[in-house]
């Protein structure tokens, strides 16, 4: 175990905040697991919007310098600390939230990590955690989904967007998807999207109430911000839910509550609170797992990048032309 910690693994690192080009292959040198941790070999690696974030240096997490970025994979488990049970060297796992992850090899804490059934391929692993389980917090807490509610996605062909789709119409809803360009409305509708507005600017809501006789949505899930906040607030239905996300989000005005029409709910979901102990976050995981292994879930991989070209991924990922998820390969 000792030989295989002091061994230097390849990493993304950075050394200061801003653009793709501060995105640096280095090589770092992975300690043993401590107790309560594991040493797991990297296969996959999940690239988020957050990963984003925490370059440009507004990250509400890990901002110390240098560091490595990345927050989610998959891979098997290399070694273990004093008093882990449960898993043992060999297993394969996924993670949620373990800061590091742009790696060959990371540490983990033992509660951060689901052990991943062999049907489940470690790049499909790697694409679901942080967005399926986001996906799944908006449609089982932050609004939970009845049948017949009208939703509204926004993104609707990128990864959070196409899980969440799929998890609507799961749950029996309606979904009204909106893209930023006509290329993307094909994959939001093979995610199942029943109606897709193309919009690239902040004015949607007219089409929204078209598409619903003039009544609102029941919810709409926006990760955008400033721009789009406005129209989002009036596609909603009498007493809907306005659903913010994202660590991207443009920042919002202040907002007078005496001002907001319909008797709406605005939330900010933040989704640690939908997986806050290790029993939800296997739970969870593993009903994203059913769900793929049963054919209900479909993860589309946009584009998969060897670990060195992290600064590709992140201007792909920025550029807002990409569709479903990215991942990087150590």
């Amino acid at each position: 175990m000792s030989a295989i910690s002091r061994e230097a693994v390849k990493a993304i690192v950075i050394e200061a905040h801003g653009g793709p080009e501060q995105l640096k292959l280095r090589h770092v040198h992975v300690p043993a697991p401590g107790p309560g941790q594991a040493l797991v070999e990297v296969a996959a690696i999940g690239v988020n919007f957050m990963d984003v974030g925490t370059r440009e240096g507004y990250s509400r997490g890990n901002t110390s310098l240098p560091l490595t970025l990345g927050v989610e994979g998959s891979g098997w488990v290399a070694a273990l600390g004093a008093g882990v049970s449960g898993l043992k060297v060999g297993d394969r796992v996924a993670w949620f939230f373990v800061w590091g992850s742009y790696a060959g090899r990371i540490i983990a804490p033992v509660e951060s990590l689901v052990p991943l059934p062999q049907e489940i391929d470690f790049e499909t692993a790697a694409s679901l955690m942080m967005q399926g389980l986001t996906a799944s917090h908006f449609v089982f807490e932050t609004h939970a989904i009845r049948r017949g509610d009208t939703a509204l996605v926004h993104a609707a062909a990128g990864g959070v967007g196409l899980m969440l789709t799929q998890m609507i119409k799961l749950l029996g809803g309606r979904v009204i998807g909106r893209v930023s360009s006509p290329d993307k409305v094909e994959v939001a509708r093979a995610a199942g999207a029943d109606e897709v507005i193309i919009s690239s600017t902040g004015e949607f809501a007219e089409e929204a109430l078209r598409l619903t006789g003039g009544e609102g949505v029941d919810v709409v899930y926006d990760g955008t911000g400033a721009e789009t906040f406005r129209d989002s607030l009036a596609s909603l239905r009498f007493h809907g839910v306005l659903a913010c996300y994202g660590p991207l989000m443009k920042p919002l005005a202040p907002i007078d509550i005496f001002d907001l029409p319909k008797s709406v709910l605005i939330t900010f979901p933040a989704v640690m609170h939908h997986v806050r102990t290790h029993e939800a976050l296997v739970r969870r995981s593993n009903q994203l797992f059913d769900w793929v292994r049963e054919g209900k879930l479909r993860v589309k991989i946009g584009g998969c990048y060897p670990l060195a070209e992290a600064a590709q991924a992140h201007q792909d990922i920025q550029s807002r032309r990409t569709t479903g998820k990215l991942l990087l390969i150590p």
